[in-house]
């Protein structure tokens, strides 16, 4: 869904990470798929403690959605990764 000039960036992940920064449409599905191929380390996402927030912001082209993706670990535990993310739209 990204155009061929589409950003994506993850300014507190590591240099190497494969989120990062990624530059157009080809470079973000691949940086992706690299990401998806990687070990969970936080267990297995639990759809039902997840939730998401969509928020509008003064640009209409732009919208917030603040996400708290729940997991399940193996030994019981229970996890949440919060996230914010940021997105402009436009009609290509």
């Amino acid at each position: 869904m990204f155009t061929e000039d589409g950003v994506t960036e993850a300014p507190l992940v590591p240099d190497n990470h494969p989120l990062r920064r990624l530059l157009g449409r080809d470079a973000i599905r691949i940086g992706v798929g690299r990401h998806h191929q990687r070990p969970a380390l936080l267990g297995t996402m639990n759809l039902e403690r997840s939730a998401f927030v969509l928020h509008d912001a003064p640009d209409p082209d732009v919208f917030i959605a603040e996400i708290d993706v729940a997991f399940d670990e193996a030994d019981g535990q229970r996890t949440t990764m919060s996230l914010v993310q940021i997105f402009r739209l436009r009609d290509e």
